[in-house]
């Protein structure tokens, strides 16, 4: 009995994109947003701003589309894995002086191997997706998730990171430079 496949699925990610709606997302990728909560909140995140208690989008990575840029929601995110896989790289600011905390998460169904089926990326944590080399079809291989945020996302609480704000997170201790290539060029 031969292992079974974790990476690709059914629905071609053309279909999914056409069904689902998606269109083009800034960071990379492919999104539509599927909710915004009515009722507001304040933000604590964002100096008491009101804000939806939740915002929901689906979002696709596929190989045309293979990699999100690093960026920061001053909101917590919630990422629901639907099918597919991914590679989640979180960059936490290093306090007084220290270096961040770089860690590399995978969103699969391979629970086995330790693939996440949630990811919670609190505030103040830049991210970026990837997706992990793979050789099946390209049209049944990407990743699909839901993203929850909450309070709910507002484009004044997003930003990108800049290679600037990279270098400015690791100093003079180097080790940004693989990462560099997932900053969004402004």
């Amino acid at each position: 009995m031969s292992a079974p496949d974790h990476t690709s699925y059914a629905i071609p990610n053309s279909e999914l994109i056409k069904t689902l709606g998606l269109v083009r997302h800034p960071e990379g990728g492919y999104y539509a947003e599927t909710d915004r909560q009515v009722e507001q909140v304040p933000s604590p995140f964002a100096g008491g701003a009101p804000r939806p208690l939740a915002t929901s989008i689906y979002y696709l990575l596929t190989p045309e589309e293979p990699n999100g840029v690093f960026h920061m929601n001053k909101s917590a995110t919630m990422h629901v894995l639907h099918q597919g896989q991914a590679e989640y790289v979180l960059i936490t600011p290093g306090e007084a002086g220290q270096p961040p905390r770089v860690e590399h998460k995978i969103m699969g169904s391979n629970i086995q191997a330790g693939e996440l089926l949630q990811l919670l990326v609190p505030s103040g944590v830049w991210k970026m997706s990837r997706l992990l080399p793979c050789s099946a079809d390209a049209e049944h291989t990407g990743c699909l998730i839901t993203e929850v945020v909450f309070p709910g996302f507002a484009w004044e609480d997003h930003c990108f990171l800049t290679r600037k704000e990279l270098e400015r997170l690791w100093g003079e201790r180097g080790g940004a430079e693989e990462l560099a290539k997932f900053v969004k060029d402004t």
